[in-house]
């Protein structure tokens, strides 16, 4: 299975980018799946309904299936949050995994950079960004640059770029970055 991630700053247009390059991709032939970090506590249920009232009755995991598709929710509790390469292993094998966020991880990321969100590049603090999508030239990069609304030639970065998932070296990866950073992830 290959994977590569798309990362930047909170209103970079990350998931906006997700919504074009999925079909793209799958119209190529690809089965894509996805897999989104959040920044926050977040529920994919609704209070009243059974699977919310078996969570919260304390339930570790709840499975809730349907003929149309099923969702498994496991309860962290007071367990640390799990990091991508556990996270990616729960997954169904695909051709392709497109990683949104998780921009502390050590994957090939397209950076996804937008000028009104007047926040810094990821890049070149972060050596495992190998594209740029951007709305606005960056002249000077080390690493190829694509308009965000080529989405044929993002498309293109994405499939010549991806790795297999168990290509990657994750260890010491967030403390080296953290180190150099100064910053928590």
């Amino acid at each position: 299975m290959r994977m590569i991630g798309l990362a930047g700053w909170s209103g970079a247009g990350k998931t906006t980018l997700l919504r074009r390059l999925i079909p793209l991709l799958s119209k190529r032939g690809l089965e894509v799946s996805t897999l989104k970090h959040a920044h926050h506590s977040f529920d994919i249920d609704q209070p009243g309904k059974d699977s919310w009232e078996h969570r919260k009755a304390g339930a570790r995991e709840v499975l809730v299936a349907s003929s149309a598709r099923w969702a498994l929710m496991r309860e962290l509790r007071s367990d640390a949050e799990p990091a991508l390469p556990e996270l990616l292993t729960h997954m169904s094998p695909v051709d392709l995994v497109l990683i949104e966020g998780f921009k502390g991880e050590r994957h090939p990321k397209i950076e996804i950079h937008r000028t009104v969100n007047t926040k810094p590049l990821l890049y070149p603090d972060d050596p495992s960004i190998i594209a740029i999508a951007s709305d606005v030239a960056l002249p000077g990069l080390a690493i190829p640059l694509h308009h965000l609304d080529d989405i044929e030639a993002i498309a293109d970065t994405v499939q010549s770029r991806a790795v297999e998932t168990d290509a990657i070296d994750w260890a010491g990866w967030r403390d080296g970055l953290r180190e150099k950073r100064g910053t928590a992830f």
